[in-house]
């Protein structure tokens, strides 16, 4: 990475710092574009480049988490598929757990806020959707890869989503890791009752 995308990472991160700051102090719906551009002492404008919506503001520590892992994924040597999906939930949890706080306000600030909830579903359909294509890619000699890739990206979402829900909703208490292993635990050993099972 170069000075400028260093420069860059550095703005949009202090930009995101500042206006979570803002949001916890303030509240979601009180604080203002121009009070968060005041306080990272960069332009509307330039705020407006780095995150187009307010909402991205809310939803872009939870976007860095998911999408650095992809990037992970992608770098990672050949190795069976079930250990790379498992790095990644692993990964993901891994940057969440680096920033509790901030979790727990993105999803508080979800809750009553249906565009926020909206730009956070939008990101996570994107990612699913990169997801897809990397795990297709492993996939060569599997007759029904489109749909293995999706039905495969999917149960890695609603395992992320749900350690991640339940964690929320303890109050930052429960241990995200320990849920991870149950949650793939469940998966893995076919202890969870799905659409037709005799």
């Amino acid at each position: 990475m170069g000075i400028r995308e260093l420069k860059m990472a550095r703005t949009r991160r202090l930009i995101s710092d500042k206006a979570f700051e803002l949001f916890t102090c303030n509240g979601y719906h009180r604080t203002t574009i121009e009070q968060i551009a005041a306080a990272a002492e960069v332009g509307p404008r330039t705020l407006y480049r780095y995150f187009p919506t307010k909402e991205t503001l809310v939803v872009e520590f939870v976007q860095t988490s998911l999408f650095d892992a992809l990037e992970d994924l992608r770098t990672r040597p050949p190795a069976p598929l079930p250990v790379v999906l498992a790095a990644v939930i692993g990964k993901v949890l891994d940057v969440m757990a680096t920033d509790p706080a901030r979790v727990l306000a993105v999803y508080e600030i979800c809750g009553p806020n249906a565009s926020v909830r909206a730009q956070l579903a939008d990101v996570l359909w994107s990612w699913r959707d990169e997801l897809v294509a990397e795990i297709a890619t492993r996939l060569d000699d599997c007759p029904s890869r489109v749909l293995t890739a999706r039905l495969t990206a999917a149960v890695v979402v609603d395992v992320i989503e749900t350690v991640v829900r339940i964690w929320v909703d303890s109050g930052g208490t429960a241990d995200m890791g320990a849920l991870a292993e149950d949650a793939m635990y469940l998966v893995r050993e076919g202890k969870l009752p799905v659409p037709g099972q005799a």
